[in-house]
């Protein structure tokens, strides 16, 4: 006959629950293995991401140098001779022949004012001899005095300078050199040495044609640019129209600037100079301009006609403004 089975032992049941409780445990630890280590799976190049990765610098703005403007080719002038400066810092800006020797035309009576303005004084009374008069005949320039006329030098100085009158330059001559006992020649000539023109003579203080009569446009701008110097002077030469009323001792005056650089249709900016013309020196002009930033001075020597030096002039100014402002 079977016997029936036998029960489980005590011993064995709390063993069988030790035993579940165990791969319970197991399995917990294997989980918790299991998620500790897929943590860790995911933290760590995040974590070596964060600890390896170099501090961002910021990108640097870039900023182009600007390229500087080629300044502009020199022109070509029509007279024989030039020269322009910059006169804020000295520099020749165009040079052609300017230390040749020829005739100056009544850009003469630049270094007559310049002395009259430095041994006169502008009331002065000046009567007008007949020498003055012989010097304004003809077709020459002229101021137009007559003969016994009393006038101020200040009024004869804006005759000399603005219709070019050659009978005012012989009138400021006679007088300034009569007042200190020499020949005004002398003293033109010897300021000539002073200011360094190596290349200038003077033989009367108009600028008529005559023998060793001449000057050089490098002397022209140290002449000028020591002018410059008298604020009268510049304020002279800068004058497009000048009246002068009647009075008892000589008529009424109208004088225009045979500048063309002033006045109405001038060049803007224009501060003079002195125009001159005579046949063997063709015409000349010293002339000067400026902008906010830059004056300058020029001279052109020997052009064939009138409308060739103011042209010339022109030229050099329009030029000379842009390569100042292409620095």
């Amino acid at each position: 006959m079977q016997q029936p089975p036998r029960a489980p032992s005590d011993a064995y049941r709390r063993w069988k629950r030790r035993q579940r409780r165990l791969i319970t445990l197991l399995a917990v630890l294997v989980l918790l293995e299991i998620g500790l280590v897929t943590r860790g799976v995911m933290l760590l190049p995040a974590s070596k991401a964060t600890a390896l990765a170099p501090t961002p610098t910021p990108t640097p703005t870039f900023t182009p140098t600007p390229t500087p403007t080629p300044p502009p080719p020199a022109p070509t002038i029509q007279a024989a001779a030039g020269m322009l400066v910059d006169m804020d810092t000295g520099q020749v800006l165009f040079s052609l022949h300017p230390d040749e020797e020829l005739p100056m035309a009544s850009t003469t009576k630049i270094m007559t004012v310049l002395l009259a303005l430095e041994y006169g004084h502008l009331d002065q009374r000046v009567t007008i001899g007949a020498d003055a008069v012989a010097a304004g005949a003809g077709d020459d320039s002229h101021m137009g005095v007559s003969q016994g006329e009393t006038l101020t030098l200040r009024d004869l100085l804006y005759g000399m300078l603005l219709p070019s009158g050659d009978d005012a330059a012989v009138a400021v001559a006679d007088a300034i050199g009569k007042d200190r006992g020499v020949n005004f020649i002398d003293l033109m000539n010897a300021k000539a040495r002073l200011l360094g023109l190596t290349h200038t003579h003077y033989v009367n203080s108009n600028g008529l044609d005559a023998p060793g009569h001449y000057t050089s446009a490098s002397d022209l701008i140290k002449l000028t640019e020591q002018a410059f110097a008298l604020r009268l002077f510049t304020t002279m030469v800068a004058t497009y129209e000048y009246r002068i009323p009647a009075t008892n001792q000589h008529k009424a005056y109208h004088l225009i600037n045979t500048n063309e650089l002033l006045g109405p249709g001038g060049y803007p900016g224009a501060e003079g100079v002195k125009t001159g013309t005579t046949g063997n020196a063709g015409d000349c002009l010293v002339f000067a301009a400026a902008n906010t930033d830059t004056e300058l001075l020029g001279v052109v020597l020997d052009a064939p006609n009138d409308s060739a030096r103011f042209y010339d002039a022109r030229l050099l100014l329009d030029w000379g403004f842009k390569v100042a402002a292409s620095r």
